[in-house]
């Protein structure tokens, strides 16, 4: 057998044709694949993450439920502006029991606060620290909400009293829809 040119080249050329073909065929197909193959993996995580979330907002919806039937107690705490009367008197009598001189109220205008309203009252009674004490007690077991700002403590000047105290007693209630602000 006589290699020649001929022969040379066709003995090159299936030679060099898988070497080709890898670089022309193979490589770019391979490289397909594993991009394919990120790509699936990329979408496998965000789906369990997916997943993972979905879980959560289960547990989410039964947070927030919890957190409505809060709000609904503390808004049933609530008094409407047409029971703030009543709870003045509650107060007033409360002062009275603890063994404190009936106090003197001012109202003071109302104020908004967030979806609600707070009605300050200024109040001003005299008698002994104890049921000065007490009256702090019983105004704190109060269903309402009501909170204690500006409280000064002063030594009475009048006999048969011990202490002078001046506050302001705000009140939160709720407005009517009806009733103008």
């Amino acid at each position: 057998m006589q290699f020649g040119t001929r022969e040379l080249v066709l003995f090159l050329t299936v030679l060099l044709l898988p070497v080709v073909s890898y670089f022309t065929i193979f490589q770019p197909q391979n490289e397909r694949i594993e991009s394919a193959k990120a790509d699936i993996t990329h979408k496998q995580e965000l789906l369990t993450q997916l997943r993972r979330e979905t879980a959560r907002s289960k547990d989410l919806e039964a947070v927030n439920n919890e957190l409505q039937e809060r709000i609904g107690e503390i808004e049933a705490r609530l008094p409407n502006n047409k029971a703030v009367d009543q709870i003045v008197r509650q107060v007033s009598e409360l002062a009275i029991q603890s063994g404190l001189q009936p106090p003197s109220l001012k109202s003071e205008k109302p104020v908004a606060a967030a979806r609600y309203r707070e009605q300050p009252l200024t109040m001003e009674t005299e008698g002994s620290f104890q049921g000065y004490y007490q009256f702090l007690l019983n105004l704190e077991r109060l269903p309402r909400i009501t909170r204690v700002v500006d409280m000064k403590v002063s030594e009475s000047r009048e006999e048969g009293t011990d202490i002078k105290a001046e506050f302001t007693l705000s009140i939160y209630f709720r407005e009517d829809e009806g009733s103008a602000s």
